[in-house]
């Protein structure tokens, strides 16, 4: 008797595989950023550069940065590759404004979390940041609202198209996304909020951009597929 594999076991394992590698470079990335900032004097004068558009700019910083690390870069990679064949500026548009939208949902999660918690760097503080961060935040909004998104993107923005596949995502896609997700965001989200407030999101921005790209990179299946999460997160 043969027996069907699980297609959500399946996508899951390849998934898994697909994305450890990242996982252990964009780790060690954000460790050798904590490092530089706690370890390094002569980092601090690039840090201070950041911290200080953020603490100026606001939730204005969070939107462009995140639409420009998650969104813009991204896109001119699978542009200047090919992998972009049709509908060039609907989808660069689409780039700058869900990265843009998400950059201002996280700048706004990442103040309530101050908010909640405090921003103490101790590891109890950090545990609760990252377990609401990943396993609420994430997992419940921006993994399927991306997922969706990107669903939309690929049936040619169309609604009428992306409607008989929700099934298929609520069971198959958003899972996959969310496991990916954790592997990818929760030890970087960790470092994140080991950091001072105005920057956590530069420090989430160039974990964002290095995964979207080594994820892109990665993609040979299909030349419309985006990244996995795009996540974001994220998260």
């Amino acid at each position: 008797m043969t027996i069907t594999p699980n297609p959500l076991l399946v996508a899951i394992k390849r998934a898994l595989k697909a994305n450890f590698m990242p996982a252990i470079f964009l780790q060690v990335f954000a460790v050798c950023i904590a490092i530089s900032y706690f370890y390094w004097p002569d980092s601090l004068v690039v840090f201070d550069f950041f911290a200080n558009l953020k603490a100026s700019y606001g939730v204005n910083y969070a939107m462009l940065s995140t639409a420009i690390f998650g969104g813009l870069i991204p896109y001119l990679y699978l542009l200047f590759s090919n992998k972009i064949t049709h509908s060039k500026l609907g989808q660069c548009v689409f780039y700058l404004v869900v990265w843009a939208g998400i950059g201002a949902l996280v700048n706004e999660f990442y103040e309530w979390q101050a908010v909640w918690f405090g921003n103490g760097a101790d590891w109890l503080t950090i545990a609760k940041k990252t377990a609401l961060d990943q396993f609420v935040f994430s997992m419940l909004l921006t993994c399927p609202l991306l997922t969706l998104a990107y669903l939309w993107k690929d049936q040619g923005f169309s609604w009428r198209a992306t409607r008989p596949l929700l099934k298929t995502m609520l069971t198959l896609q958003v899972p996959t996304t969310v496991l990916t997700n954790w592997l990818i965001w929760i030890p970087a989200v960790s470092l994140i909020y080991a950091m001072p407030a105005n920057l956590q999101i530069p420090l989430f921005n160039l974990v964002l951009c290095f995964f979207v790209l080594i994820l892109a990179i990665l993609n040979t299946e299909h030349t419309e597929q985006p990244p996995n999460i795009q996540q974001g997160n994220h998260d």
